[in-house]
């Protein structure tokens, strides 16, 4: 697994992969301005709604203000990583060519699946988080808790855009991705740094990529 982090950090650094991200991010900026707002004022609404049983008033209207911004800032994670996989798959096959040029193209991943699996991963995501949210405030358990709803985001739109590139046979792609909880996880911890949580939904495309593909697994 070290070895596919050190491969895949300094693909990240590539300028390929860095014009990528500009191009997801812009994208990725203007639909989540759109969205918060559309249905900004209901989504908080539904938050001060959520947190009133808060018997002090301060820590509601504190609550309130986080979390509703916690919430923008988790619709912008999930636009970053829908844009991802919907145009992530030339560059993934430039990246393979580039390290494993014995590994051939066998597929391609279909836009519809992908899309779907990536708006499932979303919606179960932003839902447990709706849910949940206060546990976000726990000290340690918050921040472990935060970084397993992301890999949810990340782990099986991921898989199934590299594999679909590259293995044909299911079992063998269960067999090469028994660490992607681990692997979305490390991904994931992207979002908590400022400017590099851009970097997060790519990056773990490029982790699964030599996941996958990479002599390690072998």
């Amino acid at each position: 697994m070290t070895q596919t982090i050190i491969k895949s950090l300094k693909d990240i650094l590539s300028a390929e992969v860095l014009l990528f991200v500009l191009k997801v991010t812009l994208i990725a900026l203007a639909v989540t301005a759109a969205i918060v707002w559309l249905v900004g004022g209901g989504i908080n609404s539904f938050v001060a709604g959520y947190l009133s049983w808060i018997p002090w008033e301060w820590l509601q209207s504190t609550g309130a203000k986080v979390a509703s911004i916690a919430i923008g800032y988790m619709v912008f994670i999930i636009m970053i990583s829908l844009v991802t996989s919907f145009m992530i798959e030339p560059l993934l096959i430039k990246l393979a060519k580039k390290h494993y040029p014995e590994r051939k193209v066998v597929g391609r991943p279909n836009v519809t699946t992908s899309i779907l699996l990536s708006l499932k991963s979303a919606v179960i995501m932003f839902v447990l988080f709706i849910f949940t949210f206060p546990i976000m405030f726990i000290p340690l358990i918050g921040a472990v808790y935060m970084l397993w709803l992301w890999s949810i985001l990340l782990k099986k739109p991921t898989i199934y855009d590299v594999s679909s590139l590259f293995i044909a046979d299911k079992k063998e792609v269960k067999k090469r991705t028994k660490k992607s909880t681990i692997l979305a996880m490390i991904a994931a911890g992207f979002n908590y740094i400022p400017l590099l949580n851009i970097f997060s939904a790519v990056f773990a495309q490029i982790l699964f990529l030599h996941a996958i593909l990479g002599e390690e697994k072998h």
